[in-house]
């Protein structure tokens, strides 16, 4: 048997946000908490949204109080902020901080036997639906607008934590690339590798079947298409990066990931790397890894990924240059190759965090804290 968990509406396109307001109305919304984080204020970006929020009279407050990497406290504190809003609904404005901390509040909230956060790590027995969150995504990447999946930093135990649960799944997403615009190149090329990862990872693990392999295979080839082009701010670039890791979002929530991101967790962890570059990093290293266990996917990941003349290539052909297309899209983005902060001594502690975070289980190949440690090793100077 299989799951497959989507919104219930989404719109996607330049312009997208104008339908937040009739959504908001046509649901007899009354107050919306708008989850964002400082910078995204900073732009302006949030603004766009609550200028059509003011235009239609409709109430809100903003809470912004997310750090890069969400945590336990700043999920707490939302929750608390929540309650005195008198909100009724979440509009959350950002990255995936903004929409794993919307989720968490939300769940919180309809769940309050959960107020204990590290308790929805995993897949919690949430009993219902979260407060119902519209997501705008303001990167290309994270897709968790439309995942059933959140991530929160332990700051205590040096770790972050995956949560996994239907009911958190945003009811609406608005995936307008304007509210892309101000990426930096750097955080662009981070985000889209990203959506890259969940889209190699997500058909390659083992939970991939037909109907999600559909989508990451699409994903792979607009990603790999556009994404040098939105790096350097084409706009045809941004918006098809702003659909194609969208579409990666579908694929992945529904299957799990692998290894890849289950290092990069513990990275983002241990030394604040960003999400997106240290899956970069580590995903040409992971597909090398599990190219023994990927029977024929590598050549049509090859294929996706532009590479001509698959048909006629040897099995270690083709999966070489699947392997090769994704680390020359890396290097061409400036995804650096190691983490400075790596250091010998703290291997033992990264290779245990890996090997338990949830992402692990659905790797093709069955790492050890060797292996771990080993690929560790290769992003180490």
């Amino acid at each position: 048997m299989y799951r497959f968990n989507l919104n219930e509406t989404s719109y996607h396109g330049y312009g997208a946000i104008e339908a937040i307001a009739a959504e908001a109305k046509a649901r007899g919304f009354r107050k919306a908490f708008i989850t964002s984080d400082p910078g995204i204020l900073k732009a302006g970006v949030a603004k766009k949204v609550t200028d059509l929020l003011d235009k239609e009279g409709l109430s809100y407050e903003v809470y912004s109080e997310i750090k890069p990497n969400p945590t336990i406290e700043n999920v707490k504190d939302g929750v608390e902020a929540f309650k005195k809003s008198g909100a009724d609904y979440i509009i959350a404005i950002g990255g995936g901080s903004s929409m794993d901390t919307a989720k968490a509040i939300g769940i919180i909230i309809t769940n309050p036997e959960f107020a204990d956060v590290r308790s929805l790590e995993g897949t919690a027995a949430t009993k219902n639906p979260c407060t119902p969150i519209i997501a705008v995504p303001t990167t290309a990447g994270t897709a968790a607008e439309v995942t059933i999946n959140y991530v929160i930093t332990d700051v205590e135990k040096e770790r972050k934590f995956v949560c996994v649960d239907p009911h958190d799944m945003p009811i609406i997403a608005v995936v307008d690339p304007q509210m892309m615009e101000s990426m930096p190149k750097s955080l662009t090329a981070a985000t889209g590798m990203d959506a890259l990862t969940h889209a190699i990872e997500g058909y390659t693990t083992k939970g991939a079947w037909e109907m999600s392999d559909m989508f990451h295979l699409k994903a792979i080839e607009i990603i790999a298409k556009n994404l040098r082009a939105s790096v350097n701010g084409d706009k045809e670039g941004r918006e098809k990066m702003a659909l194609g890791q969208y579409i990666a979002g579908m694929g992945f929530s529904n299957v799990g990931l692998g290894i890849a991101h289950s290092m990069a967790h513990t990275l983002g962890a241990v030394y604040d790397t960003p999400h997106g570059v240290a899956c970069a990093m580590m995903l040409p290293l992971v597909m090398e890894f599990n190219q023994e266990e990927s029977g024929e996917k590598y050549r049509e990941i090859a294929r996706a990924m532009g590479v001509k003349g698959v048909d006629s290539m040897s099995q270690s052909e083709y999966r070489k240059a699947a392997i090769d297309a994704v680390r020359q899209l890396g290097e061409d983005v400036g995804i650096p190759k190691y983490v400075d902060a790596l250091k010998e001594e703290d291997l033992d502690f990264l290779a245990q965090s890996a090997k338990a975070d949830a992402c692990a289980p659905g790797n093709p190949r069955e790492a050890t804290i060797d292996d771990f440690k080993a690929l560790f090793r290769k992003v180490m100077r």
